[in-house]
């Protein structure tokens, strides 16, 4: 059970963990505190084997201000800032084997944004903002261009890394920080459609086709055709391919999706 005073709030349900961001006092800053819980909070659902999919959520009207910027001034004694800790949760999130939706109600800004970049899909409200901000008090988006730069268009990080500008939802849409911009009475439905799609495919199956999507761009496409023809084979083999392809045939659901069905029952 979650600590009434935690800053990561844990909630599983059909398949689905959602780990939400309650730290409203300071617009869900990623304070030291609170990437640790949501670390732990992220580790603890990959391994669950009854956790198809992990959702981030927040409580308040902002998704995240970034960095805590009280934290980092204090750490300035120090000669260090806590900006290592927010790779850690990047890489946590990008590398998770589990499918990453993040659900944006409200504004995000820096560190937030590589927060949403890092997450598989995202899905915000039209009316969500988003900001680099960084430039404006005199440092840069470093640690987030790892999971930022690989979704944006060049021309829009060029322009919004270099004036810090606001843009709306529709805009992160357009240049790929999010994966659809809805209106705000319609976000909880289109992220349980997400949700309610990703849990039908096969645990093994999704973790192989994160990895494909992250693989690097192939120098050679006879060897890459060759490697991904083997790949492919392995999974037409393994006991989920014979499973799905069985059960296609048989027009009935899946072992894993009749899991959770049944668990579902078993709950309700």
């Amino acid at each position: 059970m979650t600590s009434p005073d935690a800053l990561v709030r844990v909630a599983t349900a059909r398949g689905v963990t959602t780990l939400t961001l309650d730290s409203p006092h300071n617009r869900n800053a990623l304070s030291t505190p609170l990437m640790t819980e949501l670390l732990a909070g992220l580790a603890a659902a990959v391994a669950d084997d009854t956790v198809r999919v992990i959702v981030l959520d927040h409580t308040g009207p902002v998704f995240c201000s970034g960095a805590d910027l009280k934290e980092t001034a204090a750490a300035y004694a120090s000669g260090t800032v806590p900006a290592g800790m927010l790779g850690d949760v990047l890489t946590a999130v990008w590398e998770c084997p589990k499918p990453v939706l993040a659900r944006v109600a409200g504004p995000a800004r820096a560190g937030g944004l590589g927060l949403i970049a890092a997450a598989d899909l995202a899905v915000c409200a039209e009316e969500a903002t988003f900001a680099f901000t960084e430039v404006r008090i005199g440092v840069i988006p470093a640690v987030i261009s790892a999971t930022v730069l690989p979704r944006l268009h060049p021309r829009a990080a060029a322009e919004l890394y270099l004036t810090g500008d606001t843009f709306d939802g529709r805009r992160a849409a357009e240049i790929g920080l999010v994966t659809a911009a809805v209106p705000a009475d319609g976000l909880d439905a289109a992220v349980t459609r997400y949700c309610d799609s990703l849990v039908r495919g096969a645990p093994a199956a999704l973790a192989g086709a994160k990895r494909l999507l992250r693989r690097p761009p192939a120098t050679d496409l006879r060897t890459e055709i060759a490697d991904l023809a083997e790949l492919s084979t392995g999974f037409f083999l393994s006991d989920d391919g014979r499973e799905g392809v069985l059960a296609f045939r048989e027009k009935r659901p899946p072992r894993w999706v009749a899991e959770l069905d049944e668990a579902a029952e078993v709950s309700g």
